[in-house]
């Protein structure tokens, strides 16, 4: 097994698995939603919601943990603990994944909010998946320790087109054969079939993670045959070591992830007390969480891939006490995802409504509506994601435990008094919320990383230049659609013909006035390909 050195490589890998993979998941929501109807798309978005909160417990934090703990064992040459770390992790996802996946099935009807019961059969259709899913994470999080992104890139694609084939398929077949009369059991079988693919696609990347870690079984061995450590550590020491360090992880994924549940409860309840039909509320958040949160879903998605590839590097530089380096690696991280992120949101404010109109012509105004005020969430996230990979990185898990929990208060107190005080917001209070949540988290995860790193941001190259370079290119892209769109009467092409001179427009400025040299830009995602076309048009010479 060959490993990557460099961060940036890295992470460019895993995000480019990552735009490939939620390209994928965003694309079938269309068939999706045109055969399961808005209210279908509420039951599925609601088991959704709750089983990533049941995925949380059970292995979201595993790849992220598991990636720490190994490369710092692999920095300091402790080859045979790393393995053992392996192992015991094996086992910890085992009883955890099948304990929660238990809970799933049998406890889901109390974990739904009261007046939601027809989304028990998805959630329960969820709870293979969710032990699947925690022994994937051990796989997923033991590559990415040794600096090997591609098998985790490669299973996520995989994984993203099964889910995509099996959710509509199943979904359809549900519907003929369970409901073929239509009406309230329509909905409620098909958001079944939708979830049972979530869980064919999770299959099969852990097939693929078993068969690439059988081929790497000889590397592994014989770097622990090289390991002249005397000392080996039990596997009480590694089970304690594997839950002081998963279990801050998965409370701060908890908080920091759970508010799309909890703000599903408080919504639903709270617009229930005001005498509002529980299938009006469902639609509604069917068009949030079903067309909304996915399109943000996608650049947010490069974040968390870059937050994946810097832990390991930063763990290692931790642990051998350069926090200079720490420093450095953090920075490049930010600004490798504020190069991505922020050029995005003002794409998808510029574009909402021909981006909402042709992927999903099932959504109303409002999906379109949500996505022009509410994308500014691509960046406020995204910074909060790696500012807290960061900080647990460094050990400080406690701490971003705090701030993520201080955060999901200000979250469901504002959309508790913005629901209660202006009933009319309806979900554009859940997405108002969900901003200000992120946005105290930014403030305090930097905050915490100026105590402990004394963290200072490159606040030029990071937000400014990919600020200009993305004005200019949202000026362009918006035009352009609309002088297309009005001549062919066709928003498809003009969507299609204005994001790609969007892309040429964005790297084009940010080059010229950032000064990116041809080495520097090969290092992001698709940066070779960058460099080539910025030949042609001779912006590099």
């Amino acid at each position: 097994m060959k490993q990557k050195n460099t961060l940036v490589k890295n992470a460019s890998i895993l995000m480019i698995a990552s735009i490939i993979s939620r390209v994928i998941g965003l694309l079938y929501r269309r068939p999706l939603g045109a055969t399961l109807g808005s209210v279908g798309m509420g039951y599925y978005g609601v088991a959704s919601n709750l089983y990533s909160i049941l995925l949380l417990i059970s292995s979201y934090s595993i790849p992220m943990a598991i990636s720490k703990i190994v490369s710092e064992k692999n920095a300091l040459g402790q080859y045979r603990n790393a393995h053992k770390t392996f192992l015991g992790a094996m086992i910890y996802a085992v009883i955890v994944g099948g304990v929660t996946a238990l809970i799933c099935w049998f406890g889901g009807r109390f974990l739904l909010p009261a007046n939601q019961p027809n989304a028990l059969p998805a959630l329960r259709a969820l709870a293979p998946t969710i032990f699947l899913s925690a022994i994937l994470g051990v796989f997923r999080g033991y590559f990415q320790a040794h600096k090997s992104m591609t098998p985790t890139s490669i299973s996520q694609i995989l994984e993203q087109i099964m889910n995509a084939l099996v959710s509509v398929i199943a979904a359809v077949v549900l519907i003929r054969t369970m409901a073929p009369e239509g009406g309230a059991n329509a909905a409620i079988f098909g958001a079944m079939g939708g979830t049972i693919g979530t869980g064919a696609g999770v299959a099969v990347g852990l097939i693929f993670m078993l068969y690439v870690f059988r081929i790497n079984r000889g590397f592994f061995r014989r770097r622990r045959k090289r390991d002249i450590h005397s000392t080996e550590e039990s596997y009480g020491d590694i089970f304690k070591d594997i839950i002081l360090m998963i279990t801050p992880i998965i409370f701060t994924s908890f908080i920091y992830n759970c508010s799309a549940y909890l703000n599903t409860y408080v919504y639903s309840s709270i617009q229930g007390l005001h005498g509002i039909d529980s299938e009006l509320i469902m639609a509604a958040y069917g068009e949030y969480s079903n067309y909304y949160i996915p399109m943000i879903g996608i650049p947010l998605a490069l974040a968390s891939a870059g937050t994946s590839a810097m832990m390991p590097e930063v763990s290692e530089s931790y642990a051998v006490g350069d926090r200079r380096e720490v420093n450095r690696k953090s920075n490049e991280t930010i600004r490798l995802s504020m190069f991505v992120c922020i050029p995005c949101m003002i794409g998808l404010t510029v574009l909402a409504y021909p981006i909402m109109g042709v992927l999903f012509p099932a959504s109303s105004d409002l999906a379109a509506k949500l996505l022009m005020f509410g994308s500014i969430f691509v960046v406020t996230d995204s910074f909060s994601i790696v500012t807290g990979g960061v900080l647990q990185s460094i050990g400080q898990q406690k701490t971003a435990l705090i701030n993520s929990a201080v955060s999901l208060g200000v979250n469901m107190a504002s959309l508790a008094l913005l629901l209660a005080l202006f009933p009319q917001l309806d979900v554009y209070a859940v997405m108002i919320s969900n901003i200000l949540f992120t946005v105290v988290c930014c403030v305090l995860n930097t905050l915490s990383l100026r105590k402990y790193l004394r963290f200072r941001m490159e606040i030029r190259k990071t937000y400014i230049e990919p600020l200009i370079a993305s004005a200019v290119m949202g000026a362009v892209a918006f035009a352009l659609y609309s002088l297309i769109a009005s001549v062919t009467k066709r928003p498809s092409i003009g969507l299609f013909v204005s994001i790609i001179a969007a892309i040429f427009v964005y790297l084009i400025i940010y080059v010229k006035i950032s000064h990116t040299g041809e080495a520097e830009m090969r290092k992001y995602p698709m940066g070779g390909m960058a460099v080539r076309v910025l030949k042609k048009i001779r912006v590099y010479r």
